[in-house]
Order: structure tokens, then sequence, then C-alpha cells
């Protein structure tokens, strides 16, 4: 067989590519003349290899070796040769493909049928039938890539099986994952379909863990991971967690000069043994920064041409204890100050990903705000606000209000400074519903166009009340209200003053970025057969105009 999954084209620069693959055994990979040797972590297999020398602005077709011999595309291949496109020297027409929470095909009828078509599945396949140049330059993955807690019947009957024929030291319950091999089953279940292996094959995708990805309600306060850390598999699982994270999603993030210096990866590349001990270790000190240590960053940043994009960890950052609750720590903020403010004359966009929604409909952004403010207090109240707080998901940038009104000065920052970028937008995922807000930083003037896009599902079904609540949630009327509550509460103000003119639209959904020098744009869509898509909603991000179907 040889590959396993794979190869997922990962950061692409403007002369250099890497490439990720699972194999079915130790060896040599090779990618158009580079060659990796493979590590392995509890039995499985990988490599990264770094193609360099590549002209800018490039086409190149590859094929991948393992030992010498060809692994991909097989015999027969029914899809394009997989190729990587380096970047150009301006880079002024960009596509970035975007959406989050893709639940992989159950193979249940009666469960697929509520699932519905995969947006990206289809995506893919009608990708296939058009001219290269309509392909997309990136796919941006916003979290939920797996789903850790939410097994389809088949991982339920694999893991069961698992567990009837070991002999386990410890007591594992029957549908949670804890190994690093049962988190590898949800990842090849993932990656996969056939359509969706070539597209991650030819078109670089850059990745971020959000709570599905470990397990829900991930970090959503202290008293949930005082509760976890009670919970006698809970170390075993984070372990697994943080460790198959960084194998399948975090490394290809990262750009070759980073990957020559990863002190993790300069380990595990260099072992010729199992290297689980070292990523056990590693995923250990990655849950520990929650309370503020340093060292480990998921965060990361792809230059997209004069688009700059900066992908946001919202979730292992956080700080949850002290007097000020945090979604993102001090030094990973002032890393991220860093990066949106560096050579403004040299960025036409900036694109700020987070698995989370910064700007969410103003109800339930109240909500949350004002559950933040009512968790702080001792006693009964508090432990109420919590219980509220783990059970409704209220855990979004609106209950971090020190984070939110932070990256709102930020923003503002960066909209109002010389040479300030075109459009400054936030890609999200994660709530089921996918909508467009505009902003207004109210402490700026600027001609700056400031967004929130968010695309969710990819594949997933949304629950019967989510309809009404998220369009509840725009409403003036209700808005009012908790607006008055909030500031009664202390809650605000919010600094920003934010309009829905796309959404909430429902369903399966894929989104894409547009960018044309200083020009944006965003597409909505959603699959109306296997290789079709139906566009729901379009927005020009400068010019404003809008077009949305009725939903």
């Amino acid at each position: 067989m040889g590959l396993v999954l794979g190869p997922v084209l990962r950061h692409v620069g403007r002369s250099s590519a890497v490439v990720w693959v699972q194999t079915d055994r130790a060896g040599t990979v090779s990618v158009l003349g580079r060659e990796a040797r493979t590590f392995e972590v509890s039995g499985f297999h990988y490599a990264l290899v770094t193609v360099d020398g590549l002209a800018p602005d490039s086409r190149t077709e590859y094929r991948v070796e393992l030992d010498g011999e060809q692994v991909w595309p097989p015999r027969d291949y029914p899809y394009p040769t997989p190729v990587i496109r380096t970047r150009g020297r301006t880079g002024n027409q960009v596509r970035a493909l975007f959406g989050s929470c893709r639940f992989p095909k159950a193979g249940d009828p009666a469960l697929d049928a509520r699932l519905g078509l995969d947006a990206l599945d289809c995506y893919a396949t009608r990708m296939v039938s058009r001219p290269e140049p309509e392909w997309p330059d990136a796919l941006l993955l916003l979290g939920d890539q797996v789903y850790a807690d939410e097994l389809t019947p088949s991982a339920r009957r694999l893991l069961a099986a698992r567990r009837r024929n070991r002999a386990l030291t410890k007591p594992r319950p029957p549908n949670e994952v804890i190994s690093f091999a049962e988190y590898e089953r949800l990842y090849r279940s993932s990656w996969s379909d056939p359509e969706i292996r070539w597209l991650m094959s030819t078109v670089p995708t850059a990745m971020i863990f959000d709570d599905h990805d470990i397990r829900d309600d991930w970090n959503t306060s202290a008293a949930w991971r005082a509760r976890m850390a009670r919970t006698p598999w809970w170390p075993d699982r984070i372990r697994a967690g943080l460790a198959s994270y960084w194998v399948y999603q975090h490394l290809g993030n990262l750009t070759p000069d980073e990957l020559a210096t990863d002190p993790t990866f300069r380990s595990v590349s260099g072992a010729g043994n199992d290297t689980w001990p070292v990523l056990a270790d590693f995923a250990e000190r990655a849950d520990r920064e929650v309370n503020g240590a340093k060292g480990t960053r998921f965060s990361f940043r792809w230059d997209l041409g004069r688009a700059r994009l900066i992908m946001l960890d919202t979730r292992n950052g956080r700080i949850l204890e002290g007097p000020t609750r945090k979604l993102v720590g001090d030094d990973e903020f002032e890393w991220l100050t860093a990066q949106a403010t560096e050579d403004p004359a040299g960025t036409d966009h900036l694109i700020l990903g987070t698995s989370l929604p910064w700007l969410l409909p103003h109800v339930i952004h109240d909500l949350q705000a004002i559950n933040e403010r009512a968790a702080q207090r001792p006693g009964r109240r508090g432990r109420a606000a919590e219980w509220m707080r783990q059970a409704g998901d209220l855990e979004h940038w609106a209950a971090f209000g020190h984070s939110f009104h932070r990256l709102a000065e930020l923003i503002s920052r960066v909209a109002g400074g010389p040479d300030a970028p075109a459009t400054v937008t936030v890609l999200s995922g994660d709530v089921h519903h996918s909508y467009a807000a505009r902003a207004e930083v109210q402490s700026s003037a600027t001609d700056t166009e400031i967004y929130q896009l968010v695309c969710s599902p990819v594949h997933n079904r949304v629950p019967a009340v989510i309809r009404p609540a998220f369009r509840l949630g725009w409403s003036r009327a209700p808005r009012a209200v908790t607006g008055w509550w909030a500031r009664r509460c202390g809650a605000g103000p919010r600094g920003v003053r934010w309009t829905k003119p796309i959404g909430p639209l429902h369903g399966n959904t894929i989104a894409t970025l547009r960018l044309d020098g200083r020009a944006a744009g965003v597409i909505f869509e959603q699959p109306t057969g296997p290789a079709t898509l139906e566009t729901v909603a379009e927005m020009d991000l400068t010019g404003q105009n809008v077009a949305c179907a009725t939903q």
C-alpha cells in the first residue's frame, strides 16, 4: 500500500513547499528529489518533506516515492496529478477557501441523510472539472477537523472491539477516545475520502483546532479543568489529543525555517525509535500552558502574496485562573501584535483566523458578557453562572471581555495606522451557522473595512433550536434588552459596533474569500448535488454590494 494518508500539501511559499504523509512502514519518502526519513509515533509512521528550489509563481506536478518506489498517485488515478503552485512575487489575487466543523461520513444511511452533503467533498468534486486558474490558493480549516467526542457508529464499534481485545491496566469509558492509536483512526476516517484526499494534495492547507478536536468544552474555564483533572482517563486523553494534533495538523502549518528550528520536530525527526515519549512530554507541557506557562505556540502566520494570514490559538493558550480570564495569553497576544503590525506597506489585507467568532449575534454576545461577570462572583450565583457557561457553550470572545476589547484595540490600531490595509477580516467557524458582520471600531476613523466572516458547518447536523435562536440573536428588540442588562452589570460598553449584511445561513456551507489587489469579496456556497454548489450569499467587502438567497 505504501501511503496510509496523504500526500497533504501544507505550507507553500515562493520557492518551497511542505508535503505531509503517513506511511504503512518506516522508510525514506521523496518528493521531487527531496527526501525525508519517516518518524514513528506509537507504531505509526509519518514524514514531512520540504521541497525547496522551486521557481516563484510556478506550477509543478509531483509524485511521492517510498524507498524509491512510487506510492502516489496510484495507477489509474481518476483525479489530476497532485500539483504544487508556488506563490508569486506580488500575489495580487488570492482565493482562500474556508470553513469549520466537518464531521466524517458515518457509513450509516440514516445518519448520513441527516448530515446531508459534505460541502467540502462536493467542492472538491466540482473543482476537478474546473480550469486550474479557478482553483483556490489555500484551504483554511478553522476547527473541529475531527470529532473525538462524537463518534460515528462504526467508530464506536471499532473502539469497543479494541477495548475487548486488549488487556487494559486502567478503566476506560466505552465511548471516549483515549490513546494516540484511537485518534489515528479518527484522522484516517476523516481524511481518507478520495475527493478530500486529492483536494488536500493540491491546495495548501492550514489548520487550527477547536474543542471537538480534543473534547467538547475543552478549556471552557478553570472549573472545567478542575473537574476533568479528577477524571482518571483525562491525562491520557489530553496527551493523545495534543500529540496527534501536533502530528496531523500543527506541523504542516510551520514554514521550512520554523521546522528547522523547532526543538520538538528536531527531536522527533532525528530519532531512530518510537517517539511517543517525546510527544507525550510535549503534550503535557503544552496542556500546562493554559495557566500561563510559556514555550509552546500553536498560532502561526502565512503570507499569501500581499495578504497576511494569522491563525490564532484560542483554545490551548487560554488564561483561566487569576483575576482576569484571557482567551489569549499576554505572550501570545504580543506575538499577534507584532505579526499584525509588521510591514504595513507590504500588506493589502490582514486575515485573522480564529475558530471562535469575535463578533457574535448581539443578543448572544451580551448574554456571554453578562455570564462572564456572574461566573466571577462567589457563592451560589457564581456556581450557577459557571454551570450555564459550560452547558450553553458561553466561552467565545464575548465571554472573555478583556481579550475581546484587546483584539478590538489591535484591529483599530492596524486600521488607523499609516499604510493601513484595505480590509481586516476575522475568519471563524464553530457556531453551526454562517454569516457576515461588518464592524466599526469606535475609537478609530479609518477607510479600512473590518469584517467577521463565519462559515460553519462544512458537514454536520444543525440542531433545530439553532435557527430561531440565532435569528433572534440579531433581532432589535431583544438586543435592546440584553444591551441594557449588559451595561447595568458592567459588561459594556463594547467599543465596537457591528451590523449583519449576510445571514444567518443554515446548512452545510463552504465559503471563499477572494482578494484582488485591494479589492475583496466573499462567497458562501451550499451543496445541491455531489458536484454542484449553489451560491447562497455573495458580498463585495470593499464596495458593499450584497447578494443573498432567501433562507
